[in-house]
């Protein structure tokens, strides 16, 4: 399937967290996409990350993405916390400016709204002189919950590098709105997260979390409303496929998973084009 929609397509670090970046580069090579995350920092404590204490791999990343023009294009992943301290993340900084990354995923944890906006401000600020945004991911189970309160924060916070990430799964699962993403501005978006899920939602905070970390589905295989969610999205953000899938990986290899997610996720997306859908609520891109 060729893609003439204008997107260009990242494979996410959680999809295939096993592989290393250079892994992850070849394979994006192989398979049609454009760019790669990468997990500097561990989602949990003792989870797996890469680069920050490995000068080789990070070399041999640098060699993978020169040889192949396959970039790196966001980060993982920042947790604003209360005792969050803005200076610790200078490596987390200088890495990123090494592999030429444009964007890191924040997430808010912090209950104190006034305290996660400041240090989510300085943690913007800190991060400019490197050329990265900083983009707020709202996920039900955290202190930004939802699509309107990350509006509230980025909105107050004021900062020309922040931003707004917007994940499929969490969209639907914060009961958010759509009607919602027409008010973000414009300058606020850098990319989007693609995945599916079952239209019946997880009841609990473990539910919730163990879907998204663990058990996603390709586009187009599960309940979400994609096609609505991205209606309102500029045409030209980079989307990245976060679909992690424990139970199809143990018998079905990376590179074959991320082919099909690529595959149906244009499918997905050529929807937005069918005749007879209104297109009254696109944004220009």
């Amino acid at each position: 399937m060729g893609n003439d929609s204008g997107y260009t397509f990242s494979i996410a670090h959680l999809t295939v967290l096993d592989l290393a970046p250079p892994e992850m580069i070849a394979l994006a090579a192989r398979t049609g996409y454009h760019r790669i995350g990468v997990r500097l920092l561990p989602a949990t404590p003792g989870g797996q990350a890469y680069l920050l204490d490995d000068p080789a791999m990070l070399r041999e990343t640098q060699a993978a993405i020169a040889d192949t023009g396959i970039t790196v294009f966001d980060l993982e992943i920042v947790r604003l916390e209360p005792h969050t301290d803005i200076a610790s993340f200078r490596r987390f900084f200088e890495v990123g400016q090494a592999l030429g990354a444009q964007a890191i995923l924040v997430a808010g944890n912090d209950p104190d709204e006034t305290r996660l906006t400041a240090n989510y401000a300085a943690f913007c600020e800190a991060a400019v002189p490197y050329g990265l945004t900083a983009d707020l991911e709202f996920m039900p189970w955290t202190d930004i919950p939802d699509l309107a309160k990350a509006i509230r924060v980025v909105g107050a916070a004021a900062q020309p590098n922040g931003g707004i990430l917007v994940d499929a799964l969490h969209f639907d699962r914060s009961d958010s709105h759509v009607e919602d993403l027409l008010k973000i501005p414009r300058e606020w978006l850098h990319y989007v997260q693609l995945c599916d899920g079952p239209a019946e939602k997880p009841t609990t905070t473990e539910g919730l979390i163990h879907a998204a970390r663990a058990e996603r589905l390709f586009p187009g295989d599960g309940g979400i409303d994609l096609v609505g969610m991205m209606r309102p999205l500029p045409r030209d953000l980079p989307v990245s496929l976060e679909i992690p899938m424990e139970t199809l990986s143990r018998t079905v290899g990376p590179e074959e998973r991320v082919r099909r997610a690529l595959d149906k996720a244009k499918a997905v997306l050529a929807k937005l084009d069918v005749a007879g859908e209104p297109l009254a609520q696109r944004r220009a891109s």
